[in-house]
């Protein structure tokens, strides 16, 4: 039953996506608390274990990326994942952005994102966004695709089924993409 609600719910956004891309302000206005409460659950898992007193809150990065999705009105999103997509890539912006700007701490300016294995339930030390996202970039010369899926299940917490619908692959490419460049970015951040 639980799959039916979570199917009904895919579709119902994927509906007032479609309408926020061809203007339509009361579609834009049904989305904004369910995007808005997704990103802000995005926002927390990456800022979780964050240093008291760090001046970029979850509420600041959500608001950021928020304000640049809004601006993207003329985007045809084609469906939820690709919508996460697209905010996965702003949050990474946002936060390297962020972290250059700061560039007080010589490890990602204090930001605290998760770890890239999504088995290890417990705090991770920080992870250096502007590190991350240069080895990204790096990976991207290499192969893009692997790069993108790290992105969008890294930034955006996107499943393997959602990563393989917002790029056009299958499951098991995303599975096997994910794990090689797992290795190849730890081994480019760890060297």
């Amino acid at each position: 039953m639980a799959q039916h609600g979570e199917a009904a719910e895919r579709e119902r956004i994927a509906r007032l996506l479609t309408d926020w891309a061809n203007r339509d302000a009361a579609a834009r206005e049904q989305l904004v608390p369910i995007v808005y409460e997704e990103l802000r659950r995005l926002a927390h898992h990456y800022m979780r274990g964050e240093r008291d007193g760090h001046t970029l809150q979850a509420t600041a990065l959500v608001n950021e990326v928020y304000l640049r999705l809004a601006g993207i009105d003329a985007l045809g999103w084609r469906d939820r994942a690709h919508f996460f997509a697209m905010a996965a890539t702003l949050m990474r912006r946002v936060l390297v952005d962020y972290a250059r700007q700061r560039g007080r701490d010589k490890r990602g300016a204090g930001v605290t994102v998760t770890s890239l294995d999504e088995n290890v339930i417990a705090p991770q030390p920080a992870v250096d966004v502007v590190a991350l996202d240069d080895a990204l970039e790096r990976l991207r010369a290499v192969d893009p695709q692997q790069s993108r899926v790290v992105e969008l299940r890294f930034f955006a917490g996107l499943s393997v089924k959602e990563t393989a619908e917002a790029i056009g692959i299958s499951p098991a490419t995303v599975k096997r993409d994910w794990a090689t460049a797992k290795l190849w970015l730890y081994n480019e951040l760890n060297t």
